[in-house]
């Protein structure tokens, strides 16, 4: 597998306190099953779709249980040097650099504008195993309260050029490495409730999302918005039962679209 350029999510997780419940939620609403989890990795279980690794799902350390969210890794050659650059930018590094095993080298951080996201520096992981197919990750967009911080930092850290979507509807910014398009970036609006803060939503691909948004709701999770129609597919926006949002899109059914609606690349 080539090297991916500095910047392209590579990889996605989430600590769940209830991980089996976890487990059951997503592999029923996106038919994910599971490896093993090894203790001397904190029980970090892997989702596969299809018999690929797509992403995974980690019990908190003791001490250290919270709200559970999904986290999206970025690419990087050199997790140490870009943890700096984070720094340097204004941004905050919540774990610092950590080698895990021969898989790789890990980082969090947090940017200006409030969302965490996470580096990966590959070792013999190198990341999603398959994306942009049932069960698989498909896209992400930066939903903050600080636009215009956001939109300074991850330029700055990544070298995206960075792209105004013109729609009076939405403030939605694409960042691009090169010739494509790797994430979006939503100013939040009064519509977000206050106390949700900024985020990073995670889209899976999935066949049918009504099928998916009817099968999340089924389990105990909650429906946000959707589905709904757009020139990119039909997408709605969830959260599971212990709150973790994300967004599930059927990239098959396209149509006129609706002002307002988040935007997916058009590889």
């Amino acid at each position: 597998m080539a090297a991916q350029l500095e910047g392209t999510p590579c990889w996605a997780d989430a600590m769940f306190n209830d991980v089996e419940g976890a487990k059951s939620f997503y592999g029923d609403v996106l038919g994910w099953t599971f490896g093993g989890s090894p203790p001397e990795f904190g029980n970090y279980t892997r989702a596969y779709a299809d018999g690929k690794a797509v992403a995974a799902v980690v019990p908190p350390m003791p001490g250290q249980e919270g709200p559970s969210q999904w986290c999206l890794y970025l690419a990087v050659r050199d997790a140490a040097a870009t943890a700096v650059r984070i720094r340097d930018n204004g941004g905050e590094v919540l774990m610092e650099p950590m080698r895990v095993g021969d898989f790789g080298t890990m980082c969090l951080a947090r940017e200006p504008g409030g969302t965490v996201f996470g580096l990966w520096q590959a070792g013999t992981h190198e990341g999603f195993g398959a994306t942009g197919v049932p069960g698989a990750y498909c896209w992400a967009e930066i939903c903050t309260r600080e636009p215009e911080r956001t939109d300074a930092f991850f330029p700055a850290v990544f070298s995206y050029r960075s792209r105004q979507l013109e729609d009076e509807a939405v403030d939605f910014r694409l960042y691009e490495l090169g010739r494509e398009t790797v994430l979006g970036r939503m100013g939040m609006t009064e519509d977000f409730p206050p106390e949700v803060p900024s985020y990073m939503n995670v889209y899976f691909a999935v066949e049918s999302c009504d099928e998916a948004a009817a099968r999340a709701t089924e389990r105990g999770g909650t429906l946000h918005f959707g589905p709904i129609t757009t020139p990119f597919g039909r997408f709605a926006a969830l959260s599971d039962p212990q709150g973790a949002s994300f967004s599930v899109i059927d990239v098959t059914t396209l149509g006129d679209g609706t002002s307002g609606a988040p935007d997916v690349p058009d590889d």
